[in-house]
């Protein structure tokens, strides 16, 4: 099908207005092209989006630690050598959060959105795509986890295999108001950042009766012709909490660093609270996505000391995730191997995370424009923390394929031997550094 008319630059079309997608479009634009950028919402809506704006964040605030010898910081610091624009933007509507970078969702999504809408070269259409669109210009399928019924169907015809998929879910939200905030202390795991985080500290006794409670109840049912398929990154709470009584303790219930100022001692565990507007209006139980009833999320949650009148702006919900089994379908480019014009970008690629997301829809904008212009394109260096990633999931074993985030494990050891783990992140860290910047100055960007 047919879905734009030709303008006088050369227009790629990127279908997926999220987080991937909005990167592209940009970084396609700033290589001189014209962009159409199909966005399905508000004509069809997500199970878990609440709102038709752009690069909007749903399951989680956060983008991770800003420590260099963290994979998330590495990742952040690359990107902000390569110009990301999501970063950039990131930056401006950040909120408390220790050493990690968190933001207002909805303010990043709003302020995206209309910088997206007036930057000349990008055309923003909301319009369902059902088709993988004809033409001989580069395509970038950046539609995201929540592809819509109809093109997950396309693309299967595509890449001549069913598409998979996993289960993911979200965190609740809270009211700021229905919160006791004196029951509650703030700190920061090990001194990390202005005591960001609001806890609720559990002894062992009000922890064992949590963590029953949760094994207890009662999740949404999942359809009969879908498996039960999680990814380990982000498990349901409950999830973790029936893989052993004291998994959340050292899950994100942990209490290391923590000590509650008005008894000197640590907790037996701990649930943070994470600001999650800059008008403090809502806070997020961090590391809460659930599946579970939103009756039962209720009357479980306001057990919680402070929380007994908790009233919540949104509950933890399910929602499914799809993505192609990358290693037989794309190169380290994202490029499509039965269809060179066509790229994958952000989740659906088989990436997970926010920033891995980014940073595959900044190579894919950058690798579509120069295929476009007919420039060379030359693949990141495996040194790096996105060469690394791109590469580990266009090679990864098909069989048993799931989504990865990247990890220090993908760089290789070689020429940094060292016997301290942190150190040797470090290493490679400098190393990524290195490596990218020659990259950059070899691809004149």
């Amino acid at each position: 099908m047919q879905i734009h008319t030709k303008r006088v630059k050369k227009t790629i079309t990127i279908i997926g207005g999220g987080l991937a997608g909005a990167e592209a479009a940009y970084q396609a634009v700033k290589s001189g092209l014209a962009v159409d950028l199909y966005e399905m919402r508000p004509q069809v809506m997500t199970e878990a989006h609440g709102g038709d704006s752009l690069a909007e964040m749903v399951c989680s605030n956060s983008l991770g630690s800003e420590e260099i010898t963290s994979a998330s910081g590495l990742l952040k610091r690359e990107l902000k050598m390569l110009d990301s624009f999501f970063l950039r933007s990131a930056e401006k509507a950040r909120v408390p959060a220790g050493s990690s970078l968190s933001v207002d969702r909805l303010q990043l999504a709003a302020s995206i959105t209309a910088e997206l809408e007036a930057m000349p070269g990008i055309r923003i259409i909301r319009q369902e795509i059902r088709a993988i669109p004809d033409g001989d210009m580069p395509l970038v399928v950046a539609s995201g986890p929540l592809t819509s019924p109809a093109f997950a169907q396309a693309l299967s015809g595509l890449t001549m295999r069913k598409n998979l998929y996993f289960f993911d879910a979200t965190s609740p939200l809270v009211r700021a108001e229905s919160i006791d905030f004196s029951k509650l202390f703030a700190a920061s795991r090990y001194e990390k950042g202005d005591a960001d985080f609001l806890n609720i500290p559990l002894d062992k006794e009000q922890y064992d009766a949590f963590v029953k409670s949760m094994v207890e109840a009662e999740p949404e049912p999942v359809r009969d012709f879908e498996k039960e398929i999680f990814f380990d990154a982000c498990l349901p709470v409950e999830e973790i909490a029936r893989r052993g009584s004291q998994s959340l303790a050292f899950g994100p219930l942990k209490p290391v660093g923590l000590v509650d100022p008005r008894t000197g001692a640590r907790p037996h565990a701990v649930v943070q609270l994470r600001q999650d507007d800059l008008k403090k209006n809502f806070y997020q139980l961090v590391g809460f996505q659930t599946r579970l009833k939103h009756g039962d999320q209720k009357r479980i949650f306001r057990t919680l000391s402070g929380m007994e009148n908790a009233e919540f702006e949104r509950f933890g919900r399910m929602h499914r995730n799809t993505y192609i089994n990358a290693p037989l379908i794309i190169n380290q480019f994202s490029q499509c191997k039965k269809n060179g014009r066509i790229y994958f970008a952000g989740q659906i690629s088989g990436v997970e995370g926010y920033v891995e997301s980014v940073a595959s829809g900044l190579l894919c904008g950058l690798f579509a424009g120069r295929d476009a212009l007919g420039s060379r394109r030359d693949p990141l260096p495996e040194t790096t923390a996105i060469g690394a990633l791109l590469a580990y999931i266009a090679n990864a074993g098909w069989q048993d394929f799931r989504p990865s985030k990247f990890t220090f494990g993908l760089l290789a050891d070689s020429g940094v031997e060292c016997r301290d783990k942190k150190r040797k992140k470090e290493l490679k860290a400098e190393r990524a550094g290195e490596a990218l910047e020659q990259w950059i100055k070899r691809s004149a960007i």
